[in-house]
C-alpha cells in the first residue's frame, strides 16, 4: 500500500485549535508512535479506513467494542429500525426489560441488570452499591489495574486529589498473601474487592487469574460481608459466554460490562446478584442517555450471536494461529517476542526491549503496510476475521521483521518514557 497522512496532519493542526491538546483520553495517540493516524473516516468488518484512505486490518477493534465485524447488518438494522421507532425518550422503551431478560438468561451469577452508556458508568455504579451494601467504604483492589476514567480510578494524577483516592487499598493481582493483607488492613470496613477478569495492565505481560486467587477473593468476601465485583467491560464475552470469572468457577455478586455487548454501539451493564439487589435499588444513578432504545435493540440482537453462532471458538483459532505464526517468524530473524492474555485478547511485545525500542519500530512497520497493532496495550481478534486475514498479517510481519533486522539503529520511544517519568513524579 501507498502510505500518506497528509489529511490526518491537517485534522490534527485544526483539533489542536479546538480541543484541548488536539485530543484526550485513550484513543490520543500521541503516545504513539510517529505516523499513527488520529482520525478515521470509515470502518467495515475487521477494517477501517482513516482520514487519508489509508486501509487496515484493524488489531484494536475500536479497543475493543467490535466483536462481529464492524457495520454488522443484523445489529445495525435493529439499532435503526429502534432509532425510528423511538431511541432517547421520557422514559425507557420496553427493549430494557427484554434485554435484563436476555443478560439474567446467559450470566449465570446473575439475577438482575442496570444500564449505563460507559465502562466507568459501570465501575463507579458497582462502587457505590458496593458501599450502600453494609454502609461501609472500604474497597480493596489489584495495583495497576485499569477501572475506568473517574477520580476513583484514573491512571492519571492531574487533577485529582488525595480525598478522590480515600478508602481504597491495593494489593498483587493473583497474589493470594497480598490479598489477604489488603483485607486484614479494611478490617471491619470492607465494603468490596474488585478484581479484573484477567490481568490485562497495559506496558506488562497479561495473566490468567489464578483459581486458588480467584477463590479466596470470593471466601474472603463471604467471610466479611462484603462484595465481590468482577470489572469484565474489557474482556466480557471475549473469553467465555459467560462472566469470564466463570472460567475458575468463581461467581461474582457485581460484574460490570460494555465495550462488546452491542458491537460498538454505545451501551455498557452492570449485573448483580440478588444479595445486591437492594443494595443496588437504594443508590441514585442516571444519566441522559442512559435508557436509550436503540443501542439496548442493538444489544439484544449481539446476545444472540453471542448464544448461537460459533464467535468464541472461531476468534481464539484465529487468535492461536497468529500466535504460532508470530513465533514462528520473528524467531526466524532472531527476536524473541512476548505474547501474553488469551489468544483472542493479545498482549506483544519484545524479550529485552525495556525502552519499547523494537516494539515501536515493529508496529509501525506494520502499520503503513496495513495491519493496525498497538506496541503496549491489549488488542482483539473480531468475529469478521479470517484465517486469510491472519495469513496476511503474518506476510506483513515477516517484511516488518526483516526491516527491522536491517535497520541501522532503533529509537526508544522517549516521549513515553518521558510521559511515564512525569507520572511518577505525581504519586497519590
Amino acid at each position: 500500500m501507498t502510505w500518506t497522512n497528509s489529511k490526518d496532519t491537517a485534522l490534527r493542526a485544526r483539533a489542536e485549535a479546538v480541543i484541548p491538546g488536539g485530543m484526550y483520553g485513550h484513543q490520543n495517540v500521541a503516545l504513539l508512535p510517529e505516523g499513527y493516524p488520529q482520525f478515521f473516516a470509515k470502518a467495515q468488518g475487521a477494517h477501517l479506513w482513516d482520514s487519508d484512505g489509508n486501509r487496515y486490518l484493524d488489531y484494536l477493534c475500536g479497543y475493543g467494542p467490535n466483536l462481529f465485524g464492524y457495520g454488522h447488518a443484523a445489529i445495525n438494522k435493529a439499532y435503526i429500525d429502534q432509532l425510528e421507532l423511538g431511541d432517547t425518550m421520557t422514559g425507557p422503551g420496553g427493549v430494557m426489560v427484554d434485554l435484563a431478560e436476555r443478560f439474567v438468561s446467559m450470566v449465570a451469577h446473575a439475577d438482575w441488570a442496570m444500564f449505563c452508556k460507559n465502562g466507568t458508568d459501570a465501575t463507579t455504579m458497582a462502587l457505590v452499591i458496593a458501599r450502600n451494601y453494609r454502609g461501609k467504604k472500604t474497597i480493596v483492589r489489584a495495583k495497576g489495574a485499569y477501572h475506568g476514567a473517574a477520580p476513583w480510578c484514573t491512571p492519571m494524577a492531574a487533577g485529582i486529589t488525595a480525598a478522590d483516592r480515600a478508602n481504597q487499598i491495593f494489593y498483587d493481582y493473583n497474589d493470594v498473601e497480598s490479598l489477604e493483607a489488603a483485607v486484614r488492613a479494611a478490617g471491619d470496613d470492607l465494603a468490596a474487592i474488585f478484581a479484573s477478569p484477567i490481568k490485562h495492565d497495559t506496558f506488562i505481560d497479561q495473566e490468567a487469574p489464578n483459581p486458588a486467587y480467584a477463590a479466596r477473593a470470593r471466601t474472603l468476601c463471604d467471610e466479611h460481608d462484603a462484595l465481590l465485583i468482577v470489572d469484565d467491560v474489557r474482556a466480557g464475552f471475549r473469553l467465555a459466554r459467560d462472566c469470564s470469572w466463570s472460567l475458575v468457577n468463581v461467581k461474582p455478586d457485581l460484574s460490570t460490562w460494555g465495550k462488546a455487548i452491542a458491537n460498538g454501539h454505545p451501551i455498557s451493564a452492570l449485573l448483580g446478584n440478588d444479595r445486591a439487589r437492594a443494595a443496588a435499588a437504594g443508590i441514585y444513578a442516571t444519566g441522559s442517555y442512559w435508557f436509550s432504545a436503540a443501542p439496548m435493540a442493538a444489544s439484544l440482537v449481539t446476545l444472540k450471536l453471542i448464544a448461537d453462532s460459533d464467535y468464541l471458538e472461531r476468534t481464539q483459532a484465529l487468535g492461536e494461529r497468529l500466535r504460532a505464526g508470530l513465533t514462528s517468524a520473528s524467531q526466524a530473524h532472531g527476536f524473541s517476542l512476548r505474547q501474553t492474555g488469551p489468544a483472542e485478547m493479545p498482549l506483544i511485545t519484545f524479550d529485552e526491549d525495556p525502552q519499547l525500542a523494537k516494539g515501536y519500530f515493529w508496529t509501525s512497520a506494520m502499520l503503513k503496510r496495513g495491519i493496525y497493532m498497538h506496541p503496549w496495550h491489549n488488542m482483539f481478534i473480531c468475529a469478521a476475521m479470517t484465517e486469510a486475514d491472519i495469513d496476511h498479517t503474518l506476510e506483513v510481519a515477516e517484511d516488518a521483521f526483516k526491516a527491522m533486522r536491517g535497520a541501522a539503529s532503533l529509537e526508544p520511544a522517549t516521549k513515553l518514557l518521558k510521559m511515564a517519568e512525569a507520572a511518577a513524579l505525581q504519586p497519590l
